[in-house]
Formats: C-alpha cells, structure tokens, sequence
C-alpha cells in the first residue's frame, strides 16, 4: 500500500527558505531532501516619488514587478485611487504589459493634460502595489524647488527613457 505525504506551509516568510527532508521510517531511514526558496515579489515604479512632465507630451509610466514566482495575472493601474479605463471618452491611454522573469507594464498617456496630474499606483495582482506624483507643468521648470527650507533640485529623468521606449515600439 503507497501513501502520498505532502507538506503543506501555510502563509510562507522568508525565514521559511531552506531544506526539507522527507523521511521514511525504515532500517536504515531513506530520505528524499528538498530545497524551498521563498521569495516576496517586488514592485518598482520608475520616476518616482514625484514626475514632471510637460503639457501636451506622452507620459510613460513604467512599473516592473520581480521576484514573483510567476508573472502577475494581472495589473491594473489607477490614478487617484479611481482604476484607470481604457475606454473612456478622453482616449489616448494604454497599457502595455511584458511578463516574464521580470513582468513589465507601460502606462502610455498622449497629450498629457492637467487633468492627468495626480497620484498614479501600479497594483500587481501577485505583489505590493507602488505609487508615484506626476504633476502635469504648463511650461514651468521645475529645475529648483525649495521643500521643506531645503533646496531640491529635480530632473525628468523619464524624458530619456520615454524617448528609448519610443524608439523601441517604432513610435
């Protein structure tokens, strides 16, 4: 008679990654060893904590999730807490996602407006969502801010990155 054993590991943490030997009660024991990695996925969104991007320009947003030991089913994105539909009446936005080792989504949005300022989040069904300010500017220059008595100063790094991927999808 054969009996199937398994080890069930209930809402797994870090501290769980090791090795695992099933055993059989025999003279001498046989075992069988087993190694189990737990990895926690992690969510990165490009840009931020704050993106300036000029009036009338594409905003790419770019989120990449690693570490899941599986591509994310899904990932939808919101901007102020409100999910983001494709489909509405302002047109010109939309998702490009990439999955695999690590899983890439694009949120293109053409003509940027000042209605498209606001606190956009990238949620991973699989992973920790992460969000990011995008301020819409009407040709101001954001090079120095003062914050907080502190002199910040701010580059749009993304424009070099929203040209490359532009570039890359022949846009």
């Amino acid at each position: 008679m054969t009996e199937d054993w398994t080890l069930q590991v209930r809402y797994p943490q870090r501290r769980d990654t090791g090795i695992y030997e099933c055993q059989v009660g025999t003279t001498p024991p046989i075992g069988i060893l087993m190694t189990l990695s737990v990895v926690e996925p992690v969510t990165t969104l490009l840009g931020g904590p704050e993106m300036y991007i000029n009036k009338g320009s594409t905003m790419n947003l770019t989120c990449i999730v690693k570490h899941s030991p599986e591509p994310p089913p899904s990932i939808y994105w919101t901007h102020n807490s409100a999910e983001i539909n494709y489909d509405s009446p302002r047109g010109g936005v939309s998702v490009i996602t990439e999955k695999g080792d690590n899983t890439v989504s694009y949120l293109l949005v053409q003509r940027a407006r000042d209605s498209d300022s606001g606190k956009y989040t990238c949620n991973p069904s699989n992973a920790n969502p992460k969000s990011l300010i995008v301020h819409v500017l009407n040709g101001e220059h954001p090079a120095a801010m003062q914050h907080g008595g502190q002199l910040r100063l701010e580059y749009p790094v993304t424009a070099c990155l929203l040209s490359v991927l532009l570039v890359l999808l022949g846009i």
